[in-house]
């Protein structure tokens, strides 16, 4: 027969413990510090972004124009060849409607994230971003949209420097 395991018990704290100073505690406030690496490819996309240009990454194997760039094709797994510069244009690919918006405030009119395909870039290739100056019921899959760039000065290399994607009118 196995013998019992011995019970070890703590000593329970409570309120007259506490006042009474009969307790130990340590406060301690660490210095966190990290370092974030975009890497080679998004690194050089902020950068350009900051310009008010957009840049890709082309694979000459699968003949695609990748945007975001990257710097290995994931289709067929070899380095990407060059950088190519794209247009700030492009087509809406897919889009919705939201009527709360992210830090969950309920929309009167909605706001449209849309996925934008990038004049220039291969089929499919495109940024999420957000769509303005249009009605949220004009929207359409394969509208032509332009970015709208904030001021120069006011670019912090993020793809916030787009402010926004708007219609092109024709």
């Amino acid at each position: 027969m196995k013998p019992e395991p011995k019970l070890v018990r703590g000593t329970p704290l409570d309120e007259k413990a506490l006042k009474r100073g009969k307790t130990f505690s340590v406060t301690y406030e660490p210095r966190l510090r990290y370092g974030w690496d975009t890497g080679q490819a998004i690194s050089r996309y902020l950068a350009e972004l900051k310009e008010g240009r957009l840049i890709a990454r082309s694979c000459r194997k699968c003949e695609r124009v990748m945007i975001p760039p990257r710097m290995f094709c994931e289709r067929c797994f070899r380095p990407t060849d060059e950088w190519v510069y794209v247009k700030d244009t492009g087509k809406i690919f897919t889009f919705s409607l939201c009527y709360v918006s992210w830090d969950v405030r309920r929309l009167k009119q909605p706001e449209i994230p849309a996925v934008i395909e990038i004049d220039g870039a291969s089929p499919g290739m495109g940024i999420l971003h957000v769509v303005k100056k249009i009605a949220p019921g004009k929207v359409r899959i394969g509208m032509a949209v332009r970015a709208v760039w904030r001021p120069k000065a006011k670019r912090i290399g993020s793809v916030t420097d787009i402010a926004y994607w708007q219609p092109i009118k024709n």
